[in-house]
């Protein structure tokens, strides 16, 4: 698995194998807050930047911050080398403030949330979006073979995974929740090789090598013809800032 220093050496191989994976999460965000024309947007973690670009695309004027510099090279667009400890700009300068699988990377989730919530103008909307419960995520039984493989324990769900964790969040920093939801996102890959890169991204060939067997057995309940297809969820909340 990718350490926390290692995403700007992995953001090539991450952006072709996971970029696309949220789309649906994008969609939703979209919707659920009513990003349009002229609609200022910021995605905090905002990776390679495949939502910056479908939000560009729309008309919306985008930014995003990211604390690798690999992925921010990759995003390109106007993306800001920062994360949600400190936010570049000034109070209540946008209209929608996004977090995409980010906001638990964050040291301290409330803190973060405060930081969301202040550069998010008065009415404006904060959504955040993450992984769900591990029991709802086909990735999380091949990715436990792979800590039974090594001898690991298995980490247990964070709050925020868990339903009603994002809601409480969004309540103890005084937001006002519009959306709560669960996404179903399938992850297809188109054989063997490419889940096993999707799986262990970050280790090296020979890693790679040794888990092979490991990961393709336990994904062999998921094949469909030559590749497979991973049914995953992440919760949504959007809240408003008032």
């Amino acid at each position: 698995m990718v350490g926390a220093d290692g995403w700007s050496d992995v953001a090539a191989e991450w952006s072709h194998l996971w970029g696309a994976f949220p789309r649906p999460v994008h969609e939703a965000i979209i919707r659920d807050t009513g990003i349009r024309v002229d609609s200022r947007v910021l995605d905090v973690g905002c990776g390679s930047g495949e939502f910056l670009r479908t939000l560009v695309g729309i008309g919306a004027m985008a930014r995003g911050v990211d604390p690798a510099p690999g992925m921010i090279a990759l995003a390109g667009l106007d993306a800001h080398l920062g994360d949600f400890d400190a936010l570049p700009w000034p109070d209540a300068t946008f209209d929608v403030v996004t977090a995409i699988n980010a906001l638990q990377f964050a040291d301290d989730s409330l803190a973060a949330l405060a930081e969301a919530r202040r550069v998010t103008r008065p009415g404006g909307f904060i959504a955040v979006a993450n992984w769900a419960e591990s029991a709802r995520n086909d990735l999380d039984v091949v990715e436990h073979a792979v800590a039974a493989y090594w001898g690991d324990e298995i980490t247990p769900d964070g709050d925020l995974r868990r339903e009603g964790g994002l809601e409480q969040l969004f309540a103890d920093a005084g937001l006002v929740l519009t959306v709560s939801r669960v996404i179903v996102l399938p992850w297809e890959v188109r054989d063997e090789a490419t889940l096993v890169r999707g799986v262990l991204l970050g280790e090296d060939a020979e890693t790679q090598a040794a888990l092979t067997d490991t990961v393709v057995a336990a994904a062999e309940r998921f094949r469909v013809g030559e590749g497979f297809v991973l049914r995953n969820a992440f919760r949504l909340a959007v809240g408003r800032s008032e």
